[in-house]
């Protein structure tokens, strides 16, 4: 009997050998921005693009986006090159700055959007309620943008990145400005998007927010890979090795103890494990929340839209809706 071949992951971005340099007046090389640059991101994963200012991180993702031409090398963004208005259709873009129309309501805002995507009436109102009550902004619906904070922009941007239901989400700092809890709710719908299918590209400078959604990272600098692979691969020391036991009486923790400096030859050290500081924080602030009391601005998110939750479980589209 034979075995039936490894099933290939399939790809949502791949670039072979990208490079983008910019050049002067005169053209001649000005800047090296990205240098050589091989990537493949897996469908369904969350893949962590990384690096200080200036190592070509927003020059990639604005190539993947279509808005830059590579000065050599190839890309191909779900099968496709990232140009084709079709391509582009099937990706949700998150910028670092969302530029928001400021006189718009942020009901108006997605409209609008919506309107960009071809959709019909029903469709964008649907989906434009489904996403406000996901994003905790459905009692902010109908105040102008230019009235939000920078969490609300956050959220509204968020919003509309997701109004075409993208197969590929590319997000650039989506946590920026946004409090605790509104951090660990972005975090949680990432993780929800993937498990129903979608892919993920994640470039942040808050490296706990990575750590924790992330399964694959690459690191750049001066336009170059210098480091990438699974993240738990990657942050594991394997020089050490740490065991988690209940809470022990004195005397069988001093024996414990002592057994395993004979066998090591050195103290070991005892400490107690804590939760994260994001954790604490979040069972705080939901405590005084059910008590009573009103609450302004955001509310608590309404779980993800209906229509982003299932793999291939999509509404028909509008007839003048792209492919």
């Amino acid at each position: 009997m034979t075995e039936n071949p490894q099933t290939v992951p399939a790809v949502a971005v791949e670039t072979e050998n990208l490079t983008k340099v910019f050049r002067d007046f005169w053209r001649r090389p000005k800047v090296v921005a990205v240098d050589g640059l091989d990537l493949k991101i897996l469908k369904g994963e969350v893949f962590g693009l990384l690096g200080p200012n200036g190592s070509g991180k927003s020059t990639t993702i604005k190539m993947l986006l279509g808005l830059l031409h590579p000065s050599s090398g190839t890309i191909r963004v779900l099968g496709a090159p990232p140009h084709e208005v079709r391509t582009k259709a099937r990706i949700g873009y998150l910028p670092e700055d969302s530029h928001l129309y400021s006189y718009l309501t942020a009901r108006e805002t997605l409209d609008f959007f919506a309107r960009l995507f071809g959709m019909d009436g029903p469709t964008r109102r649907r989906r434009s309620g489904e996403l406000l009550e996901m994003v905790g902004l459905a009692q902010a619906a109908d105040r102008l943008v230019g009235e939000f904070s920078k969490g609300m922009a956050r959220r509204i941007g968020l919003a509309q990145a997701l109004i075409n239901d993208p197969e590929l989400l590319i997000l650039d700092e989506p946590t920026s400005g946004l409090d605790p809890i509104g951090c660990r709710q972005v975090k949680d719908l990432i993780l929800t998007l993937v498990k129903g299918g979608k892919s993920v590209i994640l470039s942040s400078h808050l490296l706990a927010d990575v750590e924790d959604v992330c399964d694959r990272i690459a690191i750049l600098y001066n336009g170059r890979i210098r480091a990438r692979g699974q993240v738990r691969d990657l942050l594991e020391r394997r020089e050490q090795m740490q065991l988690t036991l209940p809470s022990l009486p004195p005397e069988a923790t001093a024996a414990l103890l002592r057994l395993i400096r004979e066998q090591i030859g050195h103290e070991p050290e005892v400490t107690h494990p804590s939760m994260d500081l994001e954790r604490f924080f979040i069972g705080v602030v939901a405590q005084a929340h059910s008590s009573p009391g009103a609450s302004s601005g955001v509310s608590p998110t309404g779980g993800v839209a209906g229509y982003l939750r299932t793999e291939g479980d999509h509404e028909p589209r509008a007839e003048n809706e792209p492919c």
